[in-house]
């Protein structure tokens, strides 16, 4: 649910200015547990470099998370076409970031989306979003998958949905076991993509995998 702020400079859950205006304050009790963090770290926040870093951070992590404030429903909205197309329509490398649960750090990478239309298609750029909705929530990438197909089936009622994540984590690059060069790939597949395995190959063919 999207906070109210004290600042005008917002849009819904979204800051439309990272950086803020001298003297602004975006949300207070946000800012606050910045500040005490920041002084936990052993740092100085009333220090030049960090003195709007709270408002910052705010603001920042409101837009991470700005998905918790949207539906697929709110994407798709009058971007679902009738037409009589049956042959696959596949948008491969939407760049998506999101945040790890566990730790609270980013993972990013690649969505690359197929399906098969059943007397409906969508806006390309919708299917873009639609993945931002899930992306910009505390995730995993399992579960982010799932969304993006579950989503799209619910959309279009497709004869079938495929997914495929590839995304490195910076929580096993940064910390852990620091495999700066580790990479993970997930799949959902929904309808004919999981039930044959012509279609699903198809698929795979065309994202290079």
């Amino acid at each position: 649910m999207a906070r109210e702020h004290t600042s005008t400079a917002t849009n819904g859950h979204y800051a439309t200015s990272l950086d803020g205006a001298q003297g602004e304050v975006y949300d207070a009790e946000f800012e606050q547990l910045i500040t005490a963090m920041l002084r936990r770290l052993g740092e100085d926040p009333e220090r030049e470099g960090l003195k709007r870093t709270p408002l910052r951070v705010a603001k920042a992590m409101d837009f991470l998370t700005s998905g918790y404030s949207k539906s697929v429903e709110d994407v798709v909205r009058e971007a679902v076409f009738h037409e009589d197309g049956k042959e696959m329509v596949v948008v491969k490398d939407i760049e998506f970031y999101s945040l790890c649960e566990h730790h609270m750090l980013p993972f990013f990478g690649h969505a690359h989306v197929g399906y098969l239309p059943n007397g409906k298609v969508i806006g390309l750029s919708k299917i873009a979003r639609l993945v931002d909705v899930f992306a910009r929530r505390l995730q995993v990438q399992e579960r982010l998958t799932t969304q993006i197909a579950d989503g799209l089936v619910a959309a279009l009622d497709a004869h079938g949905v495929a997914v495929v994540l590839e995304a490195s984590h910076t929580c096993m690059m940064m910390r852990g076991v620091q495999k700066q060069k580790s990479s993970t790939i997930t799949s959902a597949m929904r309808g004919s993509f999981d039930t044959t395995a012509r279609t699903r190959a198809e698929f795979m063919a065309f994202i290079g995998r």
